[in-house]
């Protein structure tokens, strides 16, 4: 049975046939407390019905956007400087998060933040607040069907599942109102191995049956290319390199850094390679 979501968005040009994509960041800055730049000129494109990774080491301003993007900056004392977010075509980096969730940019935020006394089906009729009945039952049988261990525990306490399960009830919470754009910040995140396979296959199954556009923010590289259609990799606050799946994993850098391949004999990438790296920036040249 193929889920009830949003269907697959049809591609956007210009007058020049140029596509226009359904979330566009351009040259973003972000500061803390007036003083510290977590983020510089950031630029990034999410098109509709893709999965785009925003890669990086922990610090590297990843959150940053995110939270830029969702508006939620306030709650750390940061802002945004400079720059444009634009959502739909709209410029949306002045607006405030509710008025950017009812446009249908919803974020599952790190550290999963549940209704840890209500039980998983109250926490999804949470996230479907908005919408009809009908659209309600249709969409959780959907998420039940997404993440078949949240059926087995519908009337169970949030509070008491592991972290992977209720890591599952953010993101089916989040889809419960049918959003236009999904952004995903770790959501492997602490969870055993076996438990981020499942919720990575359930992010291919999103793209690949309802056309969901994902905005995916990873640090384990390996699972985030597996499912991308295109990658940004941040250090230092700024994107250093963008492509595809397919050209980054080719990448040495990427292969030694982030895929944990050495250049020659594909073994992990011992400290002092790791400190050569940082001594060198080839990236950043």
């Amino acid at each position: 049975m193929t889920m009830k979501l949003p269907t697959l968005e049809a591609p956007r040009t210009d007058d020049s046939g140029a596509r226009i994509a359904l979330l566009a960041v351009q040259n973003l800055q972000v500061v803390y407390g007036g003083a510290i730049e977590a983020v510089r000129d950031v630029s990034l494109e999410v098109h509709a019905g893709t999965i785009v990774a925003l890669l990086g080491s922990n610090g590297a301003g990843k959150s940053t956007v995110l939270k830029a993007i969702s508006a939620v900056l306030d709650a750390e004392d940061g802002e945004v400087e400079k720059g444009a977010i634009l959502f739909d075509r709209h410029a949306i980096e002045s607006w405030k998060s509710d008025h950017i969730v009812a446009q249908g940019l919803v974020q599952v935020p790190e550290g999963r933040r549940l209704f840890a006394s209500l039980t998983v089906e109250e926490n999804l009729t949470v996230g479907a607040h908005l919408k009809s009945g009908i659209e309600l039952n249709e969409t959780r049988r959907a998420m039940y069907e997404l993440f078949p261990r949240l059926a087995d525990r519908r009337t169970q306490i949030a509070g008491y599942l592991s972290g992977g399960e209720q890591q599952m009830v953010a993101i089916a919470r989040a889809l419960m109102s049918r959003p236009r754009l999904l952004a995903l910040d770790e959501p492997s995140l602490g969870l055993a191995p076996l438990i981020v396979a499942e919720i990575f296959e359930a992010i291919a199954k999103l793209r690949r049956d309802s056309g969901m556009t994902i905005l995916l923010v990873e640090q384990n590289a390996t699972r985030a290319l597996a499912v991308a259609d295109y990658a940004y990799i941040m250090e230092n606050g700024r994107v250093v390199l963008d492509g595809t799946p397919q050209a980054l994993s080719k990448n040495a850098d990427v292969r030694e850094f982030y895929l944990g391949l050495g250049a020659s004999n594909k073994e992990g990438t011992s400290m002092r390679d790791v400190k050569h790296y940082k001594r060198r920036k080839r990236w950043l040249s």
